[in-house]
């Protein structure tokens, strides 16, 4: 395999653990893979990502990063002969752990190493492509409050959210969003809706959680709760495991979505990352268009 190796080298993993470079390039080399490594800034790496497509030599291209950095190239990827690997040196990794994944590095480069090609799901909103999910509400303004603390008050990324999500809850606000899921048709009032690129998981031990990555199906998620105390009440239930689709959610699934409302932009969060997008958002899920090295779906322990 001609293999490629980009680094986020400002994503949290790696920030904390700089010796993770060289674990890897010991892991593939452990492994018999041989792979060009470069450690570029979040900026650079789709138009290195551009120019490796352009050259047309690569097998496959290995991202070392968070979900926000295997997001942005996830799309580059798509329709191409060029399989992505996953390296999860972001903070939380829900594609890599949803695609069954190991969070060590010997683990993940011996996934690579192996070297099976699932055809997996990504989906995309106004164009913007996101592997995991999106959301318009509540999240996105949480996640530019933290990155202005971040930037302005040298906070850390988790409290800088907690505070964040404090502040949010406080002064609750609702959107009055129309959507339209392949002829379907909800109004809703809500504080948070949620896009899935597939299903996912709303139970307890599950929650958070996709047991496919490639059924062609968006998850649209609208939350009920219209005050602090009823969301407060949801986010309890989902404590206990006692979240109950139709009583605290609108749940709508689709292979197109459109979703109108009275503000001609909207606060919209695709894979953790905040952007603002003029309405309507189209949301579609492009069924099995990225080649992903990860374990088969039916081998133990995979999505």
């Amino acid at each position: 395999m001609r293999i490629a190796v980009l680094l986020n080298r400002s994503c949290g993993t790696l920030v904390r653990n700089p010796d993770l470079l060289e674990q890897a390039r010991d892991a593939f080399a452990a492994a018999g893979l041989e792979a060009d490594f470069q450690a570029l800034p979040p900026e650079c790496i789709r138009d290195r990502t551009g120019e490796l497509i352009k050259a047309g030599d690569l097998d496959v291209l290995v991202i070392a990063g968070g979900d926000g950095t295997v997001g942005s190239i996830a799309g580059l990827l798509a329709g191409t002969d060029i399989a992505l690997g996953v390296l999860p040196f972001g903070t939380l990794n829900h594609f890599a752990r949803d695609a069954g994944i190991p969070a060590d590095v010997e683990g993940a480069v011996a996934v690579i190493a192996a070297g099976r090609v699932r055809h997996v799901d990504i989906a995309e909103v106004n164009g913007r492509v996101f592997v995991n999910n999106s959301s318009v509400g509540l999240y996105p303004l949480m996640v530019r409050d933290r990155e202005r603390q971040q930037e302005h008050l040298g906070r850390g990324k988790w409290p800088a959210m907690a505070r964040a999500a404090g502040r949010a809850l406080w002064r609750l606000s609702k959107w009055r969003l129309r959507i339209n899921v392949d002829g379907e048709t909800a109004q809703v009032e809500t504080p948070i809706l949620f896009v899935g690129n597939n299903r996912y998981e709303t139970g307890l031990f599950g929650l958070g959680t996709r047991a496919s990555l490639d059924e062609g199906q968006l998850f649209l998620c609208a939350i009920k709760a219209r005050t602090r105390t009823g969301l407060a009440k949801a986010m309890l239930r989902a404590l206990l495991g006692r979240l109950d689709e139709a009583r605290d959610f609108v749940v709508i699934s689709g292979r197109e979505a459109r979703v109108d409302s009275p503000r001609g932009r909207l606060h919209v969060a695709a894979d953790g990352e905040a952007m603002v997008l003029e309405t309507p958002l189209r949301y579609r899920i492009r069924p099995k268009a990225l080649k992903l090295i990860a374990p088969l779906a039916s081998d133990a322990g995979a999505s």
